[in-house]
């Protein structure tokens, strides 16, 4: 089992002094190796909160998240960074490229705490991903030069330069027109089945949530099944 969640809760305390809401609330999750699941619901139900979670940019109240083994309350903060940097890739609906940076640059950004030998071979590996991605032609181009669609496709190769068995996708199409939505979603599902790369999807798009393996809604901090 990739990723097992147990019981966990989220709160936030309220502005004025008041009581603590729960945005998760003994939430239970598995997701094998290779599984693609969505995870959809109404804006502001938890479910960016729970894909922070898991990739440990954010931490839980209560309960439990291993990741491959790793109970990730269990880490340091030097292991949280390496965690976060090479166990999973992240790939959010605004793409986050570095405007000064080539395409090819960009790639390499979660390269660089690598020791220098590595680095030739993640050279090589991020040209083949962006090939895999479409965008050989575009490695010395820079994001302005690229269109809406094409900067998120390399971000989906930034996003697995370090070869990680766990995608979180954040709204990944959100910024994109429907056509270029169904070519990302395309990328993303034949990724997954290539590599063998799990994937966690947040989307307001059912459309796009009826294609992975599994769908998901986040109801009153807790997940529940949703039928094809």
């Amino acid at each position: 089992m990739l990723l097992e969640i147990d019981n966990l809760r989220k709160c936030y305390r309220a502005p004025d002094g008041g009581d603590a809401v729960d945005v998760l609330h003994e939430l239970n999750l598995r997701v094998d190796d290779g599984e693609t699941v969505a995870i959809v619901g109404p804006s502001g139900c938890g479910k960016s909160t729970l894909l922070n979670i898991v990739g440990a940019l954010d931490h839980a109240d209560e309960g439990s998240v291993h990741v491959a083994g790793r109970n990730l309350a269990q880490l340091n903060d030097a292991d949280l960074a390496k965690f976060r940097n090479e166990a999973v890739g992240f790939i959010f609906q605004l793409h986050h490229l570095l405007p000064q940076c080539t395409i090819l640059e960009n790639v390499l950004v979660p390269t660089l705490a690598q020791p220098r030998a590595d680095r030739t071979a993640a050279r090589e590996r991020a040209k083949q991903l962006l090939d895999a991605v479409g965008l050989a032609h575009r490695l010395e181009h820079r994001p302005g030069q690229l269109s809406g669609g094409e900067r998120q496709r390399a971000a989906v190769a930034r996003a697995l330069i370090n070869q990680p068995k766990l995608l979180l996708a954040d709204e990944p199409t959100g910024a994109l027109d429907r056509d270029n939505a169904t070519r990302l979603v395309d990328l993303l599902l034949r990724i997954s089945r290539e590599q063998g790369v799990a994937m966690i999807m947040v989307t307001h798009a059912a459309e796009m949530a009826r294609r992975m393996g599994r769908m998901l809604e986040l109801v009153d901090g807790k997940l529940a099944g949703v039928a094809p």
